[in-house]
């Protein structure tokens, strides 16, 4: 008899297993992979032209304006950290998914991958595919390197 805590929660007690074509997983991860690289990873320089756009530095008189424009740096920076960390956890997904297709690329129809190895694939620091150029570093309009703001 299987222990307590080695069962299935209640809710999963009918789960069976995940059937997938392997030469289907294959296709997505190729497909994947060229998504980022044709249609996702070229548009990123445009976006850092737009994201990059200076703005002026606040007057410190205007206290609510120096706070608005931190707290949209700080927004702003980690959006376009987002957008740009898209390209690697895409490809990273991609070469997990190209991993488990190589390695049960040979195996009968019948053979069953293993959770372990899924889940080994995906933790796998060294399969990242397309990884995209690195994240635009935002300047801080209300920062020290911008000079003291001006009073008006």
């Amino acid at each position: 008899m299987i222990p307590g805590e080695d069962r299935p929660p209640a809710w999963l007690s009918g789960y069976g297993s995940i059937d997938a074509d392997i030469r289907q997983l294959r296709e997505f991860a190729d497909r994947l992979t060229a998504e980022v690289e044709r249609n996702y990873a070229p548009h990123l320089p445009r976006i850092a032209e737009d994201v990059t756009a200076p703005l002026p530095n606040p007057c410190d008189a205007f206290i609510e304006l120096v706070h608005f424009l931190q707290a949209h740096h700080e927004t702003q920076q980690a959006s376009v950290d987002m957008v740009w960390g898209v390209c690697g956890a895409t490809g990273h997904l991609a070469a997990a998914a190209g991993t488990v297709a190589d390695r049960y690329a040979g195996a009968d129809a019948f053979s069953a991958a293993r959770v372990a190895d899924v889940e080994h694939a995906l933790a796998n620091p060294r399969a990242v595919g397309a990884a995209g150029p690195p994240s635009v570093l935002l300047g801080d309009p209300t920062g020290p390197e911008n000079g003291p703001a001006v009073n008006r």
